[in-house]
Order: structure tokens, then sequence, then C-alpha cells
């Protein structure tokens, strides 16, 4: 088989999913056989797993010419993982879905039928997340950043499919701080959604902490936007305005109404409020200033280790 005779691939980035690598990658080839025939590959991107699984996906990837299995040397994160996923993969179109069942693996299909109408892009919405609490909270706070940073109202998840063409944009982006919905956005406006189902994890817990997504969130409005700056420079405006008017007030109240200005609580609430902003606004700006040093220091998005494809073991070097 030929890569230009692949008319479905899959990325699937793992971190620390041993116990349901086997039975992912089955119900995921029975779907894929019924959808393309034998016209698949399947990647699964190794993400600095600390248990069994690229042991798992090595030996699944030793007996089955459908499947690559990628190393990276540590852990990267799941977009950067997807990226280089995306680097490999030769399909016509190409899926990503998770590690851990969560996504049945049936609802591929969806997915891939409503690519067919025409869209670049088609992400798979949940009806009803099966998500633990702490974990919903941070994907609204996710999605309603997204929906504010890039003026779009497109439910986002990371089952998705994309057209080659478009993964091919998003490989033009070489800068280390990766989120790849908002690079969508860039690219195209040509999206659409489908409901899919969403199970609760049988085994194992998410990657996602809420610290994380919290961090993810940050990550993706310094990355795309410059409203924090917005932001901290109209807090600084209202606070020197109020600040103006309030000197104006108590010298009002000196010379025309001889009353005394009483000091010590004003005073340490002020300077306790006016440091608070400058420290905020300070952070804003030391959070831009260091990804611009990361991304002039040329730091990877990933760094692979080891690559295993149809029994034969390929060395790569950073990309």
């Amino acid at each position: 088989m030929t890569d230009k005779n692949i008319k479905l691939s899959i990325v699937v980035p793992v971190y620390n999913s041993e116990r349901t690598l086997k039975e992912l990658t089955e119900r995921m080839e029975k779907v894929l056989e019924n959808l393309v025939g034998d016209f698949y590959e399947i990647i699964f991107v190794n993400d600095g797993s600390s248990d069994a699984s690229w042991q798992i996906i090595k030996d699944l990837s030793t007996d089955d010419s459908n499947l690559i299995a990628i190393n990276l040397t540590r852990n990267f994160g799941q977009h950067n993982a997807i990226m280089c996923g995306f680097w490999k993969a030769q399909g016509k179109y190409i899926i990503t879905i998770d590690d851990d069942l969560q996504i049945p693996p049936e609802e591929i299909s969806k997915l891939f039928k409503e690519i067919q109408q025409g869209y670049d892009v088609v992400y798979g919405f949940y009806g009803d997340k099966q998500h633990s609490k702490f974990r919903n909270i941070g994907s609204k706070v996710i999605q309603f950043i997204y929906r504010k940073t890039f003026n779009m109202d497109i439910p986002i998840s990371s089952f998705r499919i994309l057209k080659q063409d478009i993964v091919q944009f998003l490989l033009s982006y070489k800068k280390s701080f990766t989120y790849i919905d908002g690079h969508i956005s860039w690219f195209t406006k040509n999206i659409g959604s489908i409901e899919v189902e969403h199970k609760q994890r049988k085994v194992g817990d998410s990657g996602y902490s809420l610290k994380k997504l919290l961090i993810l969130s940050l990550n993706m409005v310094t990355n795309f936007s410059i409203v924090p700056l917005q932001v901290a420079s109209l807090t600084g405006i209202l606070f020197a305005t109020l600040g103006f008017f309030s000197g104006i007030f108590f010298i009002v109240k000196k010379i025309f109404f001889g009353i005394s200005i009483s000091g010590y609580a004003s005073t340490i609430v002020a300077v306790t409020i006016f440091s608070g902003v400058q420290l905020l606004t300070v952070g804003l700006l030391g959070e831009y200033i260091g990804r611009i040093h990361i991304n002039i220091s040329k730091r990877p998005q990933y760094s692979i280790r080891k690559i295993i494809e149809s029994a034969n073991e390929k060395a790569h070097g950073q990309k």
C-alpha cells in the first residue's frame, strides 16, 4: 500500500494508557476496515508515558503494517504530540482521538461522513460530558476563552477530523507553544460539528487536571491575543483616574471644609490595591516576553526518540 492510497489517518496521543490501548486498537481497526477497507493508518504518539504504554504500542505496530508507533523523548503535551502525528500522517483525512476510550471509536464514522459534506474540519461535540465536576469546569473555561479569543461559535474538542491540506497549513507553524484549534481558526472558517457519544472513564485518571486546563487557557490567550494587555492597560487607566479624583476630593475637603484627612488605613489599602494591579500587569508582560524568548530560542515542539512502522525501526532527531 502506497502513501497515495491512504484515505484515513488516525492520530492518537498516548499518555499512561496501558490498560486501554489494545481494546482501542481492535475497535478502531474494525471501524476503519468498514469505512475505507485496508487504506488507513493509525499513528500512536507516546508522549512521555511512565507506564508500559510505549511497549504496548511498539508490539502492536511491529505486528501490524497499518500501525505506526512514535516515541517522544519526554512529555511535550497533547497538542505538541498531535502535531508530531500530523507530520507523519499521509491520509486524505486525519482524525485525532484520545486514548482513554471515553470517545467510542465507533463514533469515527460520524466524523468521516460529516466531513464529506464539504467542510475543512469537523469537531465531535459531547451532548453529555462524562468528566468530573472540576474537569467540566475547566472545559467550560476553555470553550469560553476559545469563543472570545477566536470569535468562533463552534464547540471544540480533541475529537476532530481535518483535510490533509489543513494539516499542511498547521505544520507550517513551527513555534513551541502550540494550540491546534487556534491555528485551525487562522486557516479556515469552514468548520462543522456533530454530536458524539462520551463515556465515563473506565480506568486511570485524566491527564488534564484543573490546573493544566487553566494553564492551557492562559497559553491560549497569551499566544493568540493581546486582550490581557489591553485589559491591563484599561485597568491602569481606571485606577489612575480613580486616584486622581480621590486626590482632588481630599484636597477640597481639606481646603474648603477644614476636615482633617486621617490616614494610615486608607494609605495601606490604596498601596495594596495599586501594588496588586502593578504586579498583575508586570506578570502579564512577563508571560508575553517569556513566550517571545522561548520562540526566539527555537525550543522544539517535540523531539522523537524512535519510530516503528512495519517492523522497521527508525531514529529521528528534533522536530
